[in-house]
């Protein structure tokens, strides 16, 4: 266990908060709720930002950017909409400051005509500039994604996890059809659900929501949820069929091809930093930050040993051409020559911020022609020749890659229970993890099971094996299927 790292057994919340600051993810800021995200951290995003955005253009999406500020009387056109983020909401009620005794105070006449909300979403924003693109069939669909930071009042925060600003990305589509409104949604399900799997190489579950979990003001919304490794659930990504609430509320019609005027099918859709969160949790040990090979910033970092300049001349010369070779693969290699620090410190600095494979050259090394391998993720190290070492790293760069999912999947099995009675269901909720259970399909008894053990309904899971009839497990009604339930961040 590194020096500055809580146990993870000991103190999960403090272990994860550790590890953020070991790893330079972000600080606290001045400002209640809200976190500087340091350069590692936004690297890391940056690193998914690319990924999903070459994903979404794949699929037909375009980006662009709408403003900040909603005027409040554009959330009170959708009722469902204002209610669900009423309490949540940061409010401009002045335009200015003034001067006063040496301070600042609000200037009392610069109150505006009406109050903007900062953005918690933004779907009635673009909805008022879809009113104005949309006449004919023709200009539909509208396939819009706006990477952007959003606020939501919350009370408690936890960085990354939960914070007052996050950056995030939204997807706002418009179609000519409620079938291909929901082929969108679910798309963009998948999309969430492979990013997830091949890019973070964390394993989800695929559903939809109880109308009491679904997103304000749609129809139906899907998610993926997975588990971390103190057996919580974390919904990581979620995509929504918001039907024609939107396009009603704000006139949005289009004339088909007959000439009839209708109102558009809508989808929005979205993941954010909270995605971060869940990348430390799924795979991080009590020696650092745990990182998949796809998203790491820094993939191998090379860390020469030398005593004296003539071995650093000749440890530098015989790792140049390694460096080349790995970046023709495709490799983000970075070198460590800074004097200032010792290999030791180094070696504890790059397990913390989870670089996947480290290279130890020192004078041995280039005598022998070998590398001293070093992988983050099983801390095994070994001993491989230089030639033919380039294709060697890159090959094993994706075992890493595998291997973190196969490891996290197979502990989300393990932690993953089917239950058929409530009493079992109470005890086994203790315990953590995904809990399959009939239910009766009312409000009620999820209100109840909620209530009295804390679990949620993640989803009505996809899954065609769950589809089996049984009794609630609190009730004893007929139920069709099973669903997954679990406590959750």
């Amino acid at each position: 266990m590194a020096k500055h790292i809580t146990n993870r057994e000991q103190d999960y919340s403090q272990w994860y908060l550790d590890i953020v600051k070991e790893a330079k993810l972000a600080d606290h800021s001045p400002v209640r709720g809200c976190m500087v995200i340091r350069p590692n951290g936004f690297a890391l995003w940056e690193n998914m930002k690319e990924a999903l955005d070459s994903m979404f253009k794949e699929t037909g999406h375009q980006n662009a950017y709408f403003p900040l500020f909603i005027p409040k009387s554009f959330l009170s056109k959708e009722a469902q909409h204002v209610e669900g983020f009423a309490k949540e909401c940061a409010v401009v009620t002045h335009s200015r400051l003034k001067s006063v005794d040496g301070g600042v105070e609000v200037d009392p006449e610069s109150r505006l005509d009406e109050e903007l909300i900062v953005r918690p979403t933004s779907e009635t924003i673009i909805w008022d500039s879809y009113r104005n693109w949309i006449q004919s069939y023709r200009d539909l669909p509208i396939l819009i994604n706006q990477w952007a930071n959003v606020v939501r009042w919350e009370m408690r925060t936890r960085l990354f996890l939960r914070t007052m600003e996050f950056l995030w990305q939204e997807g706002h589509t418009a179609h000519a059809s409620e079938k291909e409104a929901v082929e969108e949604t679910l798309q963009m399900l998948n999309v969430y659900k492979t990013f997830a799997e091949d890019y973070m190489a964390m394993p989800v579950i695929t559903g939809v929501k109880t109308a009491s979990e679904r997103f304000a003001g749609a129809v139906d919304t899907y998610c993926i949820e997975a588990l971390m490794q103190d057996g919580k659930a974390l919904q990581a990504g979620t995509s929504h069929f918001l039907g024609q609430n939107f396009a009603k509320a704000f006139d949005v019609k289009f004339q088909d091809k007959d000439g009839e005027h209708k109102y558009v099918w809508a989808t929005s859709w979205g993941v954010s930093t909270r995605l971060i969160g869940g990348l430390i949790m799924t795979h991080s040990d009590d020696q650092g930050l745990v990182l998949p090979p796809k998203l790491a910033p820094t993939q191998v970092i090379i860390v020469p040993i030398y005593r004296n300049d003539e071995q650093r001349a000749e440890v530098l010369d015989y790792a140049d051409p390694l460096i080349n070779e790995l970046r023709d693969f495709g490799v983000r290699v970075k070198i460590d020559d800074n004097d200032n620090t010792k290999p030791g410190f180094k070696f504890a600095q790059y397990e913390a911020e989870g670089v996947p494979l480290r290279v130890g050259i020192g004078p041995r090394d280039v005598k022998n022609q070998n590398l001293e391998l070093a992988r983050r993720d099983t801390l095994e190290k070994n001993i491989i020749s230089r030639k033919g070492a380039a294709e060697h790293i890159s090959s094993l760069l994706e075992t890493i890659q595998n291997d973190l999912f196969e490891s996290a999947k197979k502990r989300r099995d393990e932690m993953t229970a089917i239950v058929d009675d409530y009493e079992t269901f109470k005890k086994e909720i203790e315990k953590g993890g995904f809990i399959y259970a009939h239910w009766d399909g009312t409000d009620e008894t999820e209100n109840k099971i909620k209530e009295e053990t804390k679990a949620t309904i993640r989803c009505i899971p996809f899954d065609n094996d769950l589809t089996e009839t049984g009794k609630c497990i609190v009730t004893g009604k007929p139920s069709e299927r099973r669903v997954l339930f679990a406590k959750a961040y």
